[in-house]
C-alpha cells in the first residue's frame, strides 16, 4: 500500500512501508511541522512570487519551502505591487511587509485576495478553496509620533490635529469636543475661539455649587460657583445706631428713637447702601446718615432722611462728590 500525504505535504507512510527509511521520513515530518508553525521566510521581492511547496514528496531528505513556513517577512523594492502567491491549501500565516509598497496575497486562480499595506503586520489563512482570506490586521500606527490612532477605512489613521503628549490632549484647528444626546442626532460642542490672544487653562471646581448659583473666574482661570451678586445684601432690621458696609441694604426701625447709621471711612468707587423706612417713622425719628468724613451729595454734611416711608441708596464716586443719591 503506497503513502498518502497530509494537507501540510506530510508523508503518511502505509502499514509496513519504507522498512529502513522510516526514520528519515519522520524526521523530514516533523520539520516541516515545525517550519509551518514557526518558521520565518525571509523573502527579498522583486516582483510578483509563488511561494515554494512541494506536495506528495516521498523524501527522507528535508527542504525549506516558503509556501510552509509561520511568518513571511517581505522586504526588497518592486517596480509594481506584487502579487504573492501561497499554496491553496487550509494555512495561515503571518505577514510583516517591511516593504514601501504593499503586496497582494492570492492562492492561485480564487477572485479573493488580500491586501497588506506597507509597513503592515498581518495575519492571513487559505481555505483551502481557493481563497485567502484576512483574519486579524495588526498594522502599524497611522500618523506620526504622539497622534492618537483612528480607524482609517480599516487601517489605522492618524492626524496632527488630535495629539495626547503623555499629559494633554491637544485638538487642533479649533476642533470641538462633542458630547452627544441619547440619539446621537444633536449634540453641545466645546471649543476655543479662532484667535486666542495668550493660552490659558480654566481649572473647573472642585465641588458642583448650589442651586442658582453662576460660575466665576477669579482672573487666574479658577473656575467656581458663587452667590448671584449686584444688589444689595439686605441685614436684618436695624433698632438702634450702626455702622454701614458697602454692598448692604437696611431695614431701620425708629418707632423708639431717632437712629445713625455711619458710613464707612474709606469707600471705593461704586459702593452703595440702601435704607428702608421700616415702620413709617422717619418723620417722626429720623434716620441720620453719618458721612464719616467724606461728602453726601457734593456737601460736607450729614443727611438726615424725616419722610415717612422713606427708601433711597447712595453710591459713592469720589471724594469731591462723595455719596449721591441713586434714588430716593
Amino acid at each position: 500500500m503506497a503513502s498518502t500525504f497530509s494537507n501540510l505535504g506530510l508523508i503518511l507512510m502505509a502499514t509496513g512501508e519504507d522498512s529502513g527509511t522510516w526514520g528519515y521520513k519522520t524526521n523530514v515530518n516533523i520539520q516541516r511541522i515545525d517550519f509551518a508553525m514557526d518558521g520565518i521566510a525571509e523573502l527579498t521581492i522583486t516582483g510578483s512570487t509563488t511561494l515554494a511547496f512541494s506536495t506528495n514528496s516521498d523524501t527522507t531528505t528535508y527542504t525549506q519551502e516558503a509556501g510552509r513556513a509561520g511568518i513571511l517577512v517581505l522586504s526588497g523594492t518592486p517596480g509594481a505591487v506584487p502579487t504573492i502567491t501561497v499554496p491553496n491549501i487550509e494555512k495561515q500565516y503571518l505577514i510583516n511587509n517591511t516593504m514601501s509598497t504593499s503586496a497582494i496575497f492570492s492562492a492561485g486562480t480564487g477572485a479573493s485576495t488580500v491586501s497588506v499595506g506597507a509597513g503592515s503586520k498581518t495575519i492571513i489563512y487559505v481555505d483551502g478553496s481557493d481563497e485567502v482570506i484576512e483574519g486579524i490586521s495588526a498594522t502599524n500606527p497611522g500618523g506620526s509620533d504622539t497622534q492618537i490612532q483612528f480607524n482609517n477605512s480599516g487601517a489605522f489613521g492618524g492626524s496632527a490635529n488630535l495629539i495626547w503628549d503623555g499629559t494633554n490632549l491637544n485638538i487642533g484647528a479649533t476642533g470641538e469636543i462633542r458630547l452627544q444626546d441619547t440619539t446621537g442626532g444633536e449634540y453641545v460642542g466645546l471649543k476655543a475661539a479662532g484667535t486666542v490672544a495668550t493660552a490659558y487653562t480654566l481649572t473647573l471646581p472642585t465641588t458642583s455649587g448650589s442651586a442658582g448659583q453662576v460660575l466665576t473666574v477669579d482672573g487666574s482661570a479658577n473656575l467656581s460657583f458663587a452667590d448671584i451678586s449686584g444688589g444689595a445684601s439686605w441685614q436684618a432690621v436695624k433698632t438702634a445706631n450702626f455702622n454701614v458696609a458697602a454692598g448692604e441694604g437696611y431695614f431701620v426701625n425708629t418707632t423708639s428713637g431717632a437712629i445713625t447709621a455711619t458710613l464707612p471711612a474709606s469707600p471705593a468707587l461704586g459702593d452703595f447702601a440702601s435704607f428702608i423706612d421700616y415702620a413709617g417713622t422717619f418723620d417722626t425719628n429720623n434716620l441720620t446718615i453719618a458721612r464719616n468724613g467724606k461728602n453726601i451729595q457734593g456737601v460736607g454734611e450729614d443727611l438726615t432722611v424725616s419722610v415717612e416711608r422713606a427708601g433711597l441708596t447712595l453710591v459713592f464716586v469720589d471724594d469731591t462728590q462723595g455719596w449721591l443719591l441713586q434714588n430716593k
